[in-house]
């Protein structure tokens, strides 16, 4: 196991990707080594002493690959540090309270319990209109979903700060 950082995320139309590369950014920035990839082009946990792990939420499941790479993982998971993040929910507000409480997908629970990640966030996502198709459209109608961008760019940086300053203070360095 190495010292460096892996930022792995889920996406479908690049929100929760640029969260995590502002994550990478951030901590690159504090000092530390890291790679930001998509959790589908991530094979081998041997190089990384640390995961970030994050993915777009849709009707309260994460991204199918970030659930396969979480399963297909956890072992290695649970043998280092880890940090969670989910990305969707849209409109004004604390995203938890937007999501009545909800915090992490219930069916992978188990998996985050064996994992025992240092921390679970959850922020706001981002809705283009323009890029969905047209049943994506008629659900974010039905339901009335806020359409827009949602991220709070500052909770994002104060969220990578705080690993930083944990990953830091546990020995992992360049």
């Amino acid at each position: 196991m190495d010292d460096k950082v892996l930022v792995a995320y889920a996406t479908k139309y690049g929100a929760t990707a640029e969260i995590a590369g502002r994550l990478g950014q951030a901590l690159q920035e504090a000092g530390l080594a890291v790679d930001v990839r998509p959790v589908d082009e991530v094979s081998d946990l041997t190089p990384y002493g640390a995961v970030v792990l994050g993915s777009a939420v849709y009707a309260g499941q994460w991204r199918k690959e970030a659930v396969t790479f979480l399963a297909a993982n956890a072992s290695a998971l649970a043998e280092r540090p880890v940090w969670l993040f989910s990305s969707g929910p849209t409109g004004a507000g604390e995203p938890v309270a937007l999501l009545k409480g909800w915090r992490f997908p219930e069916a992978q629970q188990p998996i985050a319990d064996r994992i025992r990640p240092r921390d679970i966030a959850v922020f706001g996502g981002q809705i283009d209109p323009e890029k969905l198709n047209l049943p994506e459209k008629l659900i974010v109608k039905a339901v009335k979903a806020p359409t827009g961008d949602f991220r709070d760019w500052r909770a994002i940086d104060a969220w990578a700060a705080a690993i930083a300053d944990a990953l830091q203070k546990s020995g992992v360095q360049q």
